[in-house]
């Protein structure tokens, strides 16, 4: 009895579902569609007819109602669609004919049905069919079954590559494949293609006025996904195309990008038209990019002794400071801001503060960095150039800080004059002359600040600095070295080298020494790989003992050797095998297990994203970021 019950509750649950089932209308297809169904389904059992001209003419039926619907596909075409129930009749029937015109054009069929079925991974089956058909109409197929092809291709090379099978029949697909792409909006698509099968070369070849911009748009985005040496290649197809097209102002973003002298050069060199030359110019003054140009003599030599004076004083950021001010007047933002504008405590009075309260000293010593960031290179402020004639010194705000407060608040006013060296030297001098050692060392960093990133033809950076390299106190040099190390950032002087290789190699100096001149080689000497001074870190590191590499100043040595190798990690590899197998093993010796991975992480460093440090690139070390290292580095190493 009970399971008869069971079978009543069961049968109305049946019931509903079959009716459900039934509810559910099959796909109508209109009359038209019926008769190309029906024709469809003819033409099939007329290719398996053993008469070839019955077999060619069903495959042109076939073929022209494919091409007739595939140029304007927005989902599968019917005729693929109608066809899909006989995909095994159709692959049955292709081994078992000869080879012939027909044989090819079912094959081309076949290749086209199957990309449009989902089969298994890795069987390639559209590139299997199609290269028993005909290798030389792809086109006909539509876009889409170009680019299903093309992902295939790019698999397939993969695997021969590995097994060193030939790869010319493919070769010969891409070759038909590109000019497509590349004259129908499909620029990435062809520069992926030539990517994979290793071909970017044949790219130039396809570029023209319409689709160039796009095309160079997608090599240097790319650019940074790539492993090396691809990367550098498509930086250098970007840059002949861009100097085959005369988009000179792209060119040399792409050759600033790739940090050759040369390239630079012989872009510049390029531009004839005296307002883009002057453009290019200010360009160059971005990226800080001085010593690249060569105006007297060689490629970028100009004859005009105007236009040379003009393009050096654009070129050399002298006139920075002038127009940044201009733009602050136009703006009208002139108002020096204060530290209060950024702490906004009237938004918490009557609220209980959270924490042990800060003593004096720590927040004037805040106080005198937001008040530096807020007034960068507007050369005003409210604390430190305020005018105390007839007022003790003890008045200046300067003088209500301690030690360090001190060389802070001093090299604060750097920043706040920040490029404007004829404004901002003169009230920087007096301090070089004070009696207080910490605010002489806070005077040599505000001079480096002023001058980094322009350049001046009397050069009062150097003149100032370098006597205070070998001064008794620690502080004041300490101040002297990082000053020459923020003043020539970038710029690869050689009379730094010159003055600070000594402090590095000289065993009797103190590890703080040695430490900051190889942090100011490095900021001088960023990514340019120089021999003599990464062979002057390397003899430092072994040449130091234990208890010295175990500090907090050997990480700075190690800190110099990564920017001397920012972003040129294919140059790095060799170089530590060579000339870093000794230091590296005198580093294990001396178990420090922080100071090496430290190292390998700098010196292997290929982006700009490493630290806070180092959000700027090779040749473009950024004033604002230059205080924080100050800072940021001491809180890493002591970490």
């Amino acid at each position: 009895m009970a399971v008869a019950k069971e079978e009543q509750k069961a049968a109305p649950d049946k019931q509903k579902q079959d009716g459900k089932k039934k509810q559910e209308p099959e796909e109508e297809l209109s009359d038209e569609d019926l008769e190309l169904k029906k024709n469809i389904e003819l033409m099939v059992e007329r290719v398996c007819d053993p008469d070839a001209a019955v077999v060619k003419t069903a495959l042109d039926c076939i073929t022209k109602e494919i091409h007739s619907t595939t140029s304007s596909m927005t989902a599968v075409p019917k005729p693929l669609k109608f066809l899909r129930p006989h995909l095994d009749t159709l692959i049955a029937t292709l081994e078992g004919m000869p080879a012939g015109a027909n044989r090819q054009l079912l094959a081309d069929v076949l290749s086209l049905l199957t990309s449009t079925v989902a089969g298994k991974e890795g069987e390639r089956e559209g590139l299997r069919y199609k290269l028993q058909g005909n290798t030389s109409d792809l086109e006909t197929w539509g876009h889409e079954y170009m680019r299903h092809l093309a992902g295939e291709i790019a698999e397939e090379y993969k695997v021969r590559h590995e097994q060193e099978q030939p790869v010319d029949e493919l070769l010969h697909l891409v070759a038909q494949i590109v000019p497509y792409h590349m004259t129908h909006n499909a620029e990435p698509e062809a520069v992926d293609l030539l990517l994979e099968v290793d071909q970017l070369g044949q790219l130039e070849q396809h570029v023209d006025d319409k689709n160039y911009a796009r095309t160079c748009l997608y090599l240097v985005s790319c650019c940074a996904y790539l492993p090396e040496p691809e990367d550098t290649q498509v930086l250098q197809l970007a840059h002949r195309v861009y100097m085959a097209q005369h988009k000179y102002h792209d060119a040399l973003r792409v050759a600033l990008r790739l940090n050759e002298p040369a390239t630079i050069e012989s872009t510049f060199a390029a531009c004839s038209d005296v307002l883009e030359r002057r453009q290019l110019g200010y360009l160059l003054a971005r990226h800080g990019a001085w010593g690249a140009i060569n105006l007297e003599e060689g490629p970028a030599a100009v004859e005009d002794e105007s236009e040379r004076d003009a393009l050096r004083e654009i070129i050399s950021n002298s006139k920075l400071s002038e127009h940044f001010l201009a733009l602050a007047r136009d703006l009208d933002v002139m108002e020096p801001k204060v530290p209060e504008d950024v702490y906004k405590t009237h938004l918490t009075d009557g609220r209980q503060p959270q924490g042990a309260a800060l003593d004096s000293a720590r927040q004037n010593l805040a106080s005198t960095f937001v008040n530096a960031f807020v007034n960068a290179g507007y050369g005003q402020d409210k604390l430190v150039t305020v005018s105390t004639e007839g007022q003790s010194d003890s008045v200046h705000w300067i003088f209500k800080n301690k030690d360090h407060g001190k060389t802070s608040a001093t090299a604060s006013l750097g920043l706040i004059s920040l490029w404007d060296v004829e404004g901002g030297l003169p009230l920087i001098d007096k301090y070089l002359y004070s009696n207080d050692n910490a605010i002489v060392a806070g005077a040599l960093l505000a001079t480096g600040l002023v001058n980094c990133g322009v350049q001046n033809e009397n050069d009062p950076a150097f003149a100032l600095i370098s006597d205070y390299v070998s001064n008794s106190d620690a502080g004041v040099r300490a101040g002297a070295i990082l000053g020459l190390g923020l003043a020539y950032a970038g710029t690869q002087r050689e009379e730094v080298q010159e003055l600070l290789v000594p402090l590095v190699l000289d065993s009797d100096q103190s590890m703080e020494v040695a430490g900051l001149a190889a942090l100011s080689l490095g900021l001088v000497f960023t990514s340019s790989c120089k021999e003599d001074v990464v062979e002057a870190l390397l003899t430092a590191l072994m040449s130091r003992g234990e208890a010295e590499l175990s500090g907090v100043w050997a990480k700075f040595l190690v800190l110099g050797l990564g920017l001397l190798f920012l972003g040129k990690q294919e140059v790095v590899e060799p170089t530590l095998e060579v000339r870093a197998h000794a230091a590296t093993r005198r580093l294990q010796q001396a178990r420090l297990p922080v100071l090496l991975p430290a190292w390998r992480t700098l010196v292997l460093l290929q982006t700009e994203t490493c630290i806070a440090v180092f959000l700027l690139s090779p040749r473009r070390l950024y004033i604002a970021a230059m205080l924080r290292p100050l800072n940021a580095l001491l809180f890493w190493c002591r970490a």
